[in-house]
């Protein structure tokens, strides 16, 4: 076995330890992972479609200041966090955002660090916005459509919130464009006849409206992989990779032995016990920097009796004050520096800890609205 697939060996000590409980841990992990795997393959297929690039193309054309070429660059990886997943807008959507700032002479950083704290932020939309969404709501009989709605001001309070900040932090760096060594812009590309684009409506539309689409899109996702690849358009072996199959199922192990240990401990249970909503949201997010989100979503949602909604607000956001907070965040670190770009962990935290606390509270307020 790989050694990026060690991860799934997790799970044996873990039935050793509990058997119950680690079936228990597996029927909530598995369909959160086969579901994101799906999203990230319908991604990597409007990626080859050219979708992310014609997109780009155009917002970069857009009249206007940069502050509103931002604007608009994160008004698109909110659309594809929300529908496609937060890590798949971070692997594909950072270099499209770091090429179109560059094009214009604008401020680089403000698109790098936006396009990550964007998906974060606009990650709780949709149960398949964030797998962190889908660990916690594993047990729970919600469909889509009714999550959309009671999360709904929560996830705008939010998006709005953390893209406003990122206009303060950046608005004197995007006023003065720099006009050395700006790229021409080219004329916008017009994407193939895109499967991609259609595979992802599917795929959203499936988790709206069924209690659990894992199996359906995934399906949607390889059969959309497949179609690409018999065409010639896409080579399974150079795009494979960028699933990032191996780190999703070293995760997945490393969930199911959480969970399991979990389940076998009474520590979730007095973490949260008599945690109103702003704390719950708190514990969560501080959580999701100490040990990333997606440890922290199984161990803290195996308690029956949580504030599952603040729970995810915490998680989902809570990785914007340090990059250790998510899956997401690492991917993006890797799609930026393979961009040329030179992300920093101190930057990231300076800004991360404004912006996250405000989101935070701004999430919270709305949530009972």
């Amino acid at each position: 076995m790989s050694r990026r697939f060690a991860g799934v060996l997790l799970i044996v000590p873990a039935l050793a330890l509990d058997a119950s409980a680690a079936r228990s841990a597996l029927a909530q992990a598995w369909p959160p992972f086969v579901l994101v795997t799906g999203l990230i393959a319908i991604g990597l297929v409007a990626d080859r479609d050219g979708l992310f690039d014609a997109a780009a193309a155009r917002l970069q054309a857009l009249p206007g200041s940069p502050l509103l070429l931002l604007l608009a660059c994160l008004a698109l990886v909110a659309v594809v966090t929300a529908l496609l997943n937060l890590d798949t807008s971070a692997v594909f959507l950072t270099p499209v955002l770091v090429k179109t700032a560059r094009r214009r002479g604008a401020s680089v950083e403000a698109f790098l660090y936006g396009a990550i704290f964007m998906a974060n932020a606009s990650s709780l939309f949709l149960p398949g916005s964030n797998l962190t969404n889908l660990l916690v709501l594993s047990r729970e009989h919600v469909s889509g459509a009714s999550f959309f709605a009671r999360m709904l001001p929560s996830a705008l309070g939010a998006t709005l919130v953390t893209a406003a900040g990122l206009l303060l932090l950046y608005r004197r760096r995007l006023r003065i464009a720099a006009s050395v060594g700006c790229v021409p812009e080219p004329t916008p590309t017009r994407p193939r006849r895109s499967l991609g684009l259609c595979a992802g409506v599917a795929a959203a539309v499936l988790i709206l409206v069924l209690h659990n689409a894992a199996l359906e899109v995934l399906a949607v996702g390889l059969l959309a992989l497949a179609w690409r690849a018999r065409s010639g358009k896409l080579a399974l072996r150079e795009s494979l990779p960028l699933l990032g199959l191996g780190s999703l199922a070293s995760l997945f192990g490393l969930a199911v032995a959480l969970g399991t240990a979990a389940r076998a401990s009474a520590l979730p249970a007095s973490l949260l016990h008599g945690a109103g909503t702003a704390t719950t949201a708190v514990i969560a997010a501080l959580a999701s920097v100490l040990v990333n989100n997606l440890p922290a979503a199984v161990v803290l949602s195996a308690p029956k009796h949580v504030h599952l909604m603040a729970l995810l607000v915490g998680l989902d956001i809570g990785p914007n004050a340090a990059v250790t907070g998510s899956l997401a965040v690492l991917l993006w670190w890797r799609a930026a520096r393979a961009s040329g770009a030179s992300p920093s962990a101190r930057a990231y935290s300076l800004q991360g800890l404004m912006l996250a606390p405000a989101a935070l509270a701004a999430a919270v307020a709305l949530q009972h609205l």
